[in-house]
């Protein structure tokens, strides 16, 4: 009888040491969408019986930015909406069940974004089982508090322009402003308070089916952790930090959460709004730059749940809106020296420290946001290395979410791009009213309506792009001499100043400087993805220019400016041409490398 028993305790007791491997082997799949950016283009506002303009398309009023606002910002305003529900219903065909959002899951923080998008996020988790976990971006909230507001270019009746503002106060006149104004509260960008009071189900506060849960202010620990507790000490009162150099307390969302036994998601709000006064505050858009400065309760928080992850060991995924490494695959110096210090936003690239801050906190893989680009930054030091891996935008080129395979040992990473979605082309009869508005008005900026002939999604964010890199690009980051030439010479003039043959090349002759900046901007926003839409033949063009003038480059003893600037350029794209891999890889946490998969 004891042998009989001692044969079913020892079976019984590998049965749970099996359980418990089990466990501790298990792997989980994770959705990241960053920057979607949602304006909730169906929604309805509370105090004001204003619809938006009629689409006579779909017989639906719309609230709607226009078309040449959209074209002159790095994220689309409207179609993005689209793409949202078409990559959700991608991740509930995938049966993945849990969705990061990094950040600028609204536009602007505005009741009326931050509702249609808590209307959304409530449907796919009742109808799907998902379990979506957010951080704050610098779109949401702009500003730490409730801050009066508006936009003057929502799309109007007859193509024109139409201004939405939160109060008379808020509102100017402009001249030659076509229709009267329109006031709403659901307008106003929201501060953490009233933003946290409608998403509180998405991760800025404990569940009671969560496992744990807690925030940088906690006092309890993981083996005493009671819900009741947990909710109390939740309170937005308890989140609190002083910043300087006014003491300003600001809240800081930051929060840990572990939804199922063995599954951690640290969400970092990196939001850090510098005080200009006692009542006015900068924006948070550097980033990490400021954390080092402003909010170093966050590193040291940061490292004891990394230290507390590998000691109970629980698998952690460690996401914010802003990157920790340099995203511009080594070209940021050589950017700064060919066109300043403050272009292609240099000021929102986190210096060394950061990535070295984050390898002395413990964190191995960081998810990102913000920069709306496709990449992977990899930072190695001698205590360890930190991956950083850039979400893609979907209101931007390219528009891609990735999924994250977490197990023990490594981080399986897809990229998949959000090329078929149904609808995206709802609003574009009312922007051919918009685009004759303009031509008949003879504004001094139209739009090219070529972008209606977009048959996908992906193209269509590639026509914005460009429309971008002309629109806005050019005069904001290209103001230079150099870019003259450029953007005036044939592929044929660049070879020629690249190697001095005058022999007629025909190929080259199919396209111009322009479209090698395009391509630049192209490469920067979706690195290795970006080859397929460039073409290989475009692109070996440009490695033979480059290959040539930089040769070249290296004999002239007294090279001319233009022949500086393009060696800078030249450095530029092939930085670009060479990042680390994007799409589908493997990060090896033991061996600290990447394993194009």
């Amino acid at each position: 009888m004891f042998k009989r028993l001692s044969v079913i305790f020892i079976g019984l007791l590998l049965f749970s040491c099996n359980e418990k491997q089990g466990k501790t082997d298990k792997s989980f799949k994770v959705a990241f969408m960053a920057d979607v950016h949602l304006q909730d283009i169906y929604g309805t506002f509370s105090d004001n019986e204003y619809k938006g303009v009629l689409n006579p398309a779909t017989g639906k009023y719309t609230l709607a930015r226009t078309m040449q606002s959209q074209l002159q910002s790095t994220r689309l305003f409207n179609e993005n909406y689209f793409a949202f529900l078409a990559a959700l219903d991608d991740v509930a065909s995938r049966n993945i069940k849990y969705v990061v959002l990094p950040g600028d899951f609204s536009d602007d923080g505005q009741m009326l974004n931050i509702k249609g998008l808590k209307g959304i996020l409530k449907k796919y988790s009742e109808a799907h089982d998902i379990e979506f976990i957010l951080t704050t971006g610098n779109h949401d909230p702009v500003r730490p508090f409730y801050q009066e507001s508006g936009k003057y270019d929502f799309l109007g009746e007859g193509g024109n322009q139409q201004p939405i503002f939160s109060s008379e106060k808020a509102f100017e006149a402009q001249e030659n402003q076509e229709l009267n104004p329109i006031f709403t509260k659901d307008i106003a960008k929201l501060g953490y308070e009233e933003i946290l009071s409608e998403l509180k189900d998405f991760g800025f506060f404990p569940k009671e089916k969560d496992v744990y849960w807690e925030t940088p202010f906690s006092d309890y620990t993981y083996s005493n952790y009671q819900f009741n507790e947990a909710i109390q000490q939740a309170d937005l009162s308890n989140r609190n930090y002083e910043i300087p150099p006014f003491g300003n307390k600001i809240p800081d969302v930051s929060y840990l959460v572990e939804p199922t036994d063995g599954l951690w998601f640290l969400a970092i709000d990196a939001n850090v709004y510098v005080p200009k006064n006692s009542k006015n505050y900068s924006s948070a858009s550097i980033g990490y730059n400021n954390v080092l400065t402003h909010k170093k309760h966050l590193l040291n928080w940061i490292k004891t749940v990394t230290q507390r992850a590998e000691k109970l060991n629980k698998k952690l995924i460690v996401f914010s809106h802003y990157p920790t490494v340099d995203f511009n695959d080594g070209a940021s110096e050589h950017i700064q020296n060919l066109l300043g210090e403050t272009k292609m936003q240099l000021h929102r690239v986190p210096k060394e420290a950061v990535a070295k801050a984050f390898v002395n906190a413990g964190v191995k893989v960081h998810f990102g946001g913000h920069m709306h680009i496709n990449d992977t930054g990899i930072a190695t030091f001698i205590n360890g290395s930190l991956v950083n891996v850039q979400i893609p935008s979907l209101a931007a080129y390219i528009p891609a979410y990735k999924i994250a395979t977490v197990s023990a040992k490594e981080f399986k990473i897809e990229t998949i791009v959000v090329d078929s979605v149904p609808r995206f082309r709802e609003l574009f009869f009312l922007y051919k009213q918009e685009h004759q508005n303009l031509k008949k008005n003879n504004s001094k900026i139209v739009w090219d309506s070529t972008i209606l002939k977009a048959k996908s999604y992906k193209d269509f964010t590639q026509f914005h792009l460009k429309e971008l890199v002309r629109l806005r690009f050019l005069e904001e980051d290209w103001n230079i001499s150099f870019t003259d030439f450029l953007v005036e010479a044939t592929g044929e003039d660049l070879l020629k100043f690249a190697s001095g043959d005058t022999k007629n090349n025909t190929e080259f002759k199919t396209w111009t400087g322009f479209d090698m900046l395009f391509d630049l901007y192209r490469l920067r926003s979706a690195d290795a993805l970006a080859f397929s839409d460039i073409g290989e033949k475009r692109l070996d063009n440009y490695k033979q220019i480059i290959e040539l003038f930089q040769g070249k480059f290296q004999l002239l003893k007294t090279p001319s400016n233009r022949q500086k600037d393009f060696n800078q350029f030249c450095f530029i794209f092939k930085k670009f041409l060479n990042g680390e891999p994007s799409e589908n890889f493997v990060i090896n946490l033991e061996e600290h490398k990447i394993i194009i998969n």
